[in-house]
């Protein structure tokens, strides 16, 4: 999924997912555009205790 530079304030025209581990939803940051398909968790903290889980 592409954002196009048209960002103006709105954030509630950004996409969001919600985090696999927590439920919370997250909405997309731009640290993220390379690789938005695969962000599955918020936070480090919700990657760790999934990993744990298994």
């Amino acid at each position: 999924m592409k954002i196009k530079n048209t960002f103006k304030g709105n954030k509630s025209s950004l996409p969001s997912k919600i985090c696999a581990q927590c439920g919370l939803s997250m909405t997309w940051r731009k640290s993220w555009a390379k690789n938005w398909d695969e962000i599955k968790y918020c936070s480090d903290k919700c990657r760790t205790l999934s990993k744990a889980k298994v």
